[in-house]
């Protein structure tokens, strides 16, 4: 198989990938789905497929972290805003904790776990950006 090189043809295998993206993330929320009102959310979490969808969306978000930070026309400092994307943060990430209490089985410590489980982690992809940010700028 040769390799291809006009750039028209390697847009449209892009795009057949990403069409093929789509459709395997809409089956798979179908399946999840289905799990979800048959079995309760338990149930569907349990499904191999959950953490498939959660580990390509995660993927998904980290790659596109670099393909963003270089199509911002934008020179302001990386720094501004950075107070407030924590308090957002920081609010999120609370009502996300104190929804996980409202469920049957789950207490106030899973609560507090969830929320700063999401904390961490979108702080920590707010950082890998601010220093791709960085990295542009330089």
């Amino acid at each position: 198989m040769q390799k291809i090189r006009d750039e028209r043809l390697k847009m449209k295998n892009l795009q057949n990938i990403r069409t093929a993206y789509i459709l395997q993330t809409i089956g798979i929320l179908g399946i999840l789905a289905y799990d979800w009102i048959t079995k309760g959310i338990e149930g569907m979490t349990k499904n191999p497929l959950w953490f498939v969808f959660i580990l390509t969306a995660v993927i998904s978000a980290f790659l596109s972290l670099d393909i963003s930070v270089a199509h911002e026309d934008s020179e302001k400092s990386p720094n501004k805003g950075l107070i407030v994307s924590l308090a957002v943060l920081v609010l999120i990430s609370f009502c996300i904790g104190y929804l996980n209490t409202l469920g049957e089985e789950l207490n106030l410590k899973n609560g507090f776990i969830l929320g700063g489980v999401v904390f961490y982690l979108w702080t920590h992809s707010h950082s890998i950006h601010l220093l791709f940010k960085k990295k542009k700028q330089r």
